[in-house]
């Protein structure tokens, strides 16, 4: 059954009536829950600053030259790369030297100064550490002592998350093609409540993460379906601005993150009341309809002609019998019998040099839209200044981005637009660089705008990516650059960490990638105004088509958009988050 043949219903029942604004805003909603726990790791990650527990009660504890400190006080002192250390004196005598990974006992105890020259021996931090608790009272990381030796695990927490939306964005893509979208948007909703909560409580390390995990699979699947749920209620006519914004859900759920960080600073019940986020989508989810494509699909033409039905009632139009559409949809345009279609493997995505070029390239801009929205983040704790304002502020840009996507593209065209967005945040984050940490304002404004960038890039590439392809790999090539995406997403976080040895890393990385992707975009053809291509040859002349008929041709508004969402599956779909 042809896109073509679905407006047909759309032309009767209407493109974005009351009954699919209630199913759009309804499903919406819970996009801000897959935002929240995308992102929840920000702040329930931190690494307090920390200093190694003594091996008994203290009497006196130096710093420098003052000893009017509290242990728990000095190791906020304690930063990394430092070499200071906190000098003790236990109720026993002994005198010992705190740093932040390991801890010295003095041989001599009859000198309390601070500087030593004396012999001394050197112990593992074996009693556990003390945290400073002016931020944060607790974080996962304190909770299992993640430093040091064990600071790996803690860089596991984010990576190991985004490899569950790897496999969740593909596992529940399948089983919403064999049983229906309604189910599946139930399952991952109520798995995402179950699975945030279980996180919250957990007795260990292990319990952790592996909660986090399928809570990563069931939230991206949820992202995926859900997508395709709604893209298959909402005619042509209103499909780009809808898909669009569906990010701008995503980005208030980045927004309660940070609002719930800053009221809330211990991490358990931190994770618990946005796990709760979700719950009103579960209370009433089940009121939803399934989709009347899946049960046509499915052979199930009564229970479809009754959601067409209720639909019409709805938007208050006159509904229209499925059995004339069937009718059409067997016929075919010319009257012919539908063909076979084949099934095309990731090396057609190659089928020449040319398009191989075009691959790799829109497969570059995947990556870093991907790297960029996560570094830009993840990263807004070491900007300077109020970390939960910052991460605040960054989500909030992302929703006028997406608005500006949804205007610029129909104006001055998609290669534009992008090759814009790719530059504008390689400049910025070069602009973040050379910032003075102590003007830590403007370095906040310079993310902000690069966030803008990278949001606005991100917000498009999905549908740009659909236009460059012929329908017969449409899919594939969708479905294969959000693959690339999710593998940026699991690297980003290990690039934050490495700002631990510059702190500008992060930024070198998204910049560097920005710019290249940037210069590759403008190789790219514009696609505005241009019908979608169906063979390789259509495909493979958009260069020199817009070489020779740009100036002729006029901009066909959202027409060469989103016809192609009917025809992604949700194995092969994702919001690119």
């Amino acid at each position: 059954m042809g896109s073509r043949h679905f407006e047909w219903i759309y032309d009767h029942v209407g493109h974005f009536g009351r009954f699919q604004r209630v199913l759009y805003f309804i499903c919406a909603f819970q996009n801000i829950s897959c935002g929240i726990h995308y992102l929840a790791s920000v702040f329930m990650g931190v690494t307090p600053r920390h200093v190694c527990r003594p091996p008994g009660n203290v009497s006196l504890v130096v710093f420098h030259n003052h000893s009017n400190w509290s242990l728990e006080d000095t190791g906020a002192l304690l930063s990394s790369g430092q070499k200071d250390y906190v000098m003790v004196q236990l109720q026993n005598g002994e005198i010992w030297e705190l740093s932040r990974c390991s801890r010295n006992k003095r041989e001599n105890t009859s000198s309390l100064d601070y500087e030593y020259t004396g012999s001394k021996k050197e112990f593992p931090c074996v009693d556990g550490y003390i945290y400073d608790q002016n931020t944060w009272k607790s974080t996962a990381v304190t909770q299992w002592n993640l430093v040091c030796d064990r600071k790996w695990l803690a860089m596991l927490i984010q990576p190991l998350f985004m490899f569950g939306v790897l496999l969740g964005s593909v596992t529940f893509g399948y089983f919403s093609d064999r049983l229906g979208r309604r189910v599946v948007l139930w399952a991952t909703s109520s798995g995402m409540f179950l699975f945030g909560i279980a996180a919250a409580f957990a007795v260990d390390y292990y319990t952790f993460m592996a909660a986090r995990f399928f809570l990563a699979m069931v939230a991206s699947g949820y992202l995926v379906v859900g997508f395709v749920y709604v893209m298959e209620f909402i005619g042509m006519k209103s499909r780009t601005w809808a898909s669009v914004h569906l990010h701008s859900f995503f980005a208030v759920g980045t927004l309660l993150v940070a609002l719930t960080g800053y009221l809330v600073r211990t991490w358990w019940l931190y994770q618990m009341i946005l796990s709760t986020v979700t719950v009103p989508f579960v209370l009433c989810c089940w009121v939803l309809p399934e989709t009347p494509f899946w049960l046509l699909s499915e052979g199930r033409y009564e229970e479809a002609q009754k959601i067409v039905d209720i639909m019409a009632k709805w938007n208050r139009t006159s509904s229209c019998k499925l059995s004339e559409f069937l009718s059409l949809d067997l016929q075919g345009p010319v009257g012919n019998s539908p063909t076979e279609v084949q099934k095309h493997s990731l090396s057609h995505l190659f089928y020449n040099w040319n398009i191989a070029t075009r691959t790799l390239t829109v497969w570059l801009i995947w990556f870093t839209g991907s790297l960029g929205f996560y570094s830009f983040s993840l990263n807004s704790v070491n900007l300077g200044g109020n970390e939960y304002l910052n991460l605040f502020l960054l989500g909030v840009v992302e929703i006028p981005a997406y608005t500006f996507v949804c205007i610029a593209m129909d104006k001055v065209g998609r290669r534009t637009v992008l090759a814009y967005a790719l530059f504008c945040s390689a400049l910025t984050c070069g602009v973040v660089m050379v910032i003075p940490h102590k003007h830590y304002i403007l370095g906040v404004v310079a993310a902000m705008v690069g966030k803008f960038a990278i949001g606005a890039a991100f917000g498009l590439i999905y549908l740009y990516t659909a236009e460059l392809y012929p329908t017969i790999v449409r899919s594939l090539a969708v479905g294969s650059g959000s693959m690339v995406c999710r593998l940026a997403s699991i690297l980003a976080p290990f690039s934050v960490d490495l700002s631990s040895v510059w702190i500008f890393i992060p930024q070198l990385f998204v910049g560097t990638m920005a710019f290249l992707s940037g210069v590759l975009t403008l190789k790219l053809p514009e696609t505005l105004g241009k019908q979608l291509a169906t063979t390789w040859e259509e495909a493979a002349k958009l260069e020199s088509e817009n070489e020779s008929n740009s100036s002729k041709l006029l901009p066909t508004t959202n027409n060469s958009g989103l016809e192609k969402t009917a025809a992604i599956t949700p194995r092969d779909s994702g919001l690119g988050e």
